[in-house]
């Protein structure tokens, strides 16, 4: 089931790349296995996929030892300043960074670790009340502070789209937040670059390929729906 739907995700990036006059070489396809077993996680591995996004740190830190050495490993969901610690040396990059503190506590660790960390800034397009993240008009102010911070550096920019029946409905946001990477990635900020745009998800992500997107994350789609009894997953 994984190898046909990891199949056919790939094909639907590849055709929409195609709409676009781009090359599907551009575009990482991120696998979310928030709350997948193991099982899954190798089968994907097996499928070929090298880049996995979770949400929560604990099974972040639970899966990481059980895979393979060459996955890269993407946070993609909230994280909250204590956690920072855990991760840090761990991930390939952190896609939810949302405010200058979180940043700040990020460059502290990296620093502690002597490493460097690769992050994106999230900005919430939509200004949906129950999302995470900066607005469009507050991004460049934290680009240019976090550039400052030592241990990390500025990749690009993340957003989680709302939630439609009709991926159409996004195509705006995805298009605002390519143009505002564009906008600052003309300024030359030093420590900053605007190669990574992650958006799209699986109800959408043929829209934001097409609007640009570098990264795409994708979980249902290659995953199947999560199944829950009492919080715990399904295996």
């Amino acid at each position: 089931m994984i190898r046909d739907n990891l199949e056919q995700v790939q094909q639907r990036i590849k055709e929409a790349c195609e709409n676009a006059g781009r090359d599907e070489k551009e575009v990482t396809l991120v696998s979310v296995s928030k709350t997948k077993p193991l099982s899954m996680l190798q089968e994907a591995y097996e499928a070929g996929v090298r880049d996995f996004g979770e949400n929560k740190v604990q099974e972040l830190m639970e899966k990481i030892p059980e895979m393979p050495g060459d996955v890269r490993w993407h946070m993609i969901g909230h994280l909250q300043r204590n956690k920072v610690k855990y991760i840090v040396g761990k991930v390939f990059l952190i896609h939810s960074v949302d405010s200058l503190r979180l940043a700040e506590e990020i460059s502290r660790e990296a620093c502690r670790q002597n490493t460097d960390v690769n992050i994106l800034l999230e900005v919430n397009v939509a200004e949906e009340e129950s999302k995470f993240g900066i607005t469009l008009e507050e991004t460049e102010e934290l680009v240019r502070k976090a550039s400052e911070l030592p241990g990390i550096h500025v990749c690009g920019l993340m957003t989680i789209a709302p939630f439609v029946e009709n991926a159409e409905d996004n195509r705006q946001y995805f298009r605002k937040l390519k143009q505002l990477s564009v906008d600052i990635g003309r300024k030359n900020i030093d420590n900053v670059s605007m190669n990574v745009l992650s958006m799209g998800m699986t109800g959408d992500y043929p829209v934001a390929v097409e609007e640009g997107a570098t990264c795409v994350r994708v979980g249902t789609g290659i995953f199947g729906e999560r199944d829950y009894v009492k919080g715990m997953v399904i295996a």
